[in-house]
């Protein structure tokens, strides 16, 4: 490395290392681009560290813990069944380990130089980098930025003390005796969720008329009802007003439907959504980046910003705040550097949630699917008419098919039950790929599977279901 103000030559620096980060780098590198990766924090981002994975693998535990606890229907009772939640942190942060373990060796593994620290443009085509213990100057050809995003946080509920976001949440050293959610979005119902399985008692605020809101309601509401079974308390036209902390709780004052109410507990978890990471220390007005509505960077079809040389991926460009999102824009952005044909097609990304049951969502729901004056075609058919998921004592949800009765074609999918963010790439595929509902009932499924439930679903869009009575729409 070089020190001082003599710049080194790089033709790609990458700018964060998370999900989209770091992919874009490797294919990068793939391509026969020499790259250099820099990020202040770990490797593989929020994702890996802070948000998907160890969420999961507490929700994991939670559901373990659980069916260790409550299987007496199917014949299995077991005695005094304990959490040791420092184990369970501790096996969590075993995987993180593994994981950005698994990225630090992959980048190598590609010839990536790999910076901690932090970039600072200078302009257009060169950016300095450092931390506490060095500094250097790199002259690049072309940048991918995937800075990623932050909780957003409230003013009347800044973090600190028992005031936490998702990042203290998935800390905590010990399952708290009582939590308010205030934000009913799949991190606040899978975190809440999750803790109420512990034996938390949990209260939920939700701005709108129902959790999750981004999902139809016929599915959120066999979430809804399996809170209620672990006697979380939700609010919904819930706004959280402010609060009083002492050293051992808080006092969250809320309306609802103009009627004041408080709440007591031993934590505050706001999870109201994430703001895009490009206000910081970037200077992206030295590069001439413009930042656009809400700190959001527009970009092209192929990821590039206003400067052409200069892509922006991930959760600072309009569009979901997805991971898997973040990685296909890492690489269509490394491949348009490379001179390659690629561009971004977002016919449809799947969304996931993994609360209990879990919820899954691709292409488009029946409503956005009407609005658009298709003639639809429904097909649902229920998990309880399942021989698996009969076995598998896993018989709430169903999976939903909306197709275009004219022509059959698959136009989206949606499935809340077991195994819905696994069920859900099938048809994410059947979409991509132009399928009918025909092609996916005439598709062989084993048997018995939970995947039989899509095929049968298929049938009823066609108007001649099996295992069930009645038709499609």
């Amino acid at each position: 490395m070089v020190v001082g103000d003599a710049s080194v030559e790089i033709d790609v620096l990458v700018v964060g290392a998370g999900p989209g980060g770091y992919v874009a780098a490797i294919r990068a590198s793939q391509l026969g681009k020499s790259v250099l990766i820099v990020d202040k924090s770990e490797l593989g981002g929020v994702c890996l560290n802070r948000g998907c994975i160890p969420s999961k693998a507490l929700i994991s535990a939670a559901h373990h813990y659980e069916a260790a606890s409550h299987s007496s229907e199917i014949g299995i009772t077991a005695e005094n069944v304990k959490v040791d939640f420092t184990k369970v942190q501790e096996w969590k942060a075993g995987i993180i380990k593994k994981q950005t373990g698994g990225v630090t060796q992959l980048l190598k593994g590609n010839k990536i130089q790999i910076f901690n620290g932090e970039a600072l443009f200078i302009n257009e085509h060169e950016a300095r980098v450092f931390n506490d213990n060095e500094t250097a100057r790199y002259r690049f050809n072309h940048c991918i930025i995937a800075t990623g995003s932050r909780p957003i946080e409230l003013k009347a509920f800044p973090y600190g003390g028992r005031i936490m976001s998702s990042t203290e949440a998935l800390e905590l050293p010990e399952i708290p005796e009582s939590l308010v959610v205030i934000g009913g979005g799949y991190i606040g119902i899978e975190l809440g969720q999750t803790y109420a399985k512990f034996g938390t008692k949990v209260t939920v605020l939700e701005g709108s008329d129902a959790v999750l809101p981004g999902f139809e309601k016929e599915m959120s509401q066999l979430v809804a009802r399996n809170l209620k079974k672990l006697n979380v308390e939700v609010f919904t036209e819930a706004m959280a007003q402010g609060c009083e902390q002492t050293d051992k709780d808080v006092t969250v004052t809320f309306t609802v439907k103009g009627e004041e109410k408080k709440v007591t507990a031993q934590y505050v978890l706001v999870t109201v959504g994430r703001r895009p990471n490009t206000d910081g220390d970037l200077s992206l007005e030295l590069a001439g980046v413009e930042v656009g509505e809400r700190g959001l960077i527009q970009v092209n079809e192929q990821c590039q910003t206003n400067v052409s040389h200069i892509y922006a991926i991930g959760d600072i460009v309009p569009g979901l705040a997805l991971a898997h999102k973040a990685s296909y824009e890492g690489k269509v952005a490394a491949e348009a550097i490379a001179g390659l044909p690629s561009a971004v097609d977002y016919k449809c990304i799947p969304a996931v949630v993994f609360s209990d049951p879990e919820i899954a969502s691709v292409g488009l729901n029946e409503t956005e699917a009407k609005a658009k004056g298709i003639n639809v075609a429904v097909g649902k058919f229920p998990y309880g008419a399942n021989g698996r998921a009969q076995s598998m004592n896993l018989k709430e949800g169903f999976v939903k098919l909306v197709s275009d009765k004219d022509s059959g074609l698959l136009l989206g999918a949606q499935i809340v039950g077991a195994e819905a963010s696994n069920l859900i790439a099938e048809m994410g595929l059947a979409i991509e790929m132009g399928a009918t509902v025909e092609d996916i009932a005439l598709t062989i499924h084993a048997h018995p599977t939970l995947g039989e439930i899509t095929m049968e679903a298929a049938e009823v869009a066609m108007g001649h279901p099996i295992h069930i009575l009645g038709s499609s729409k």
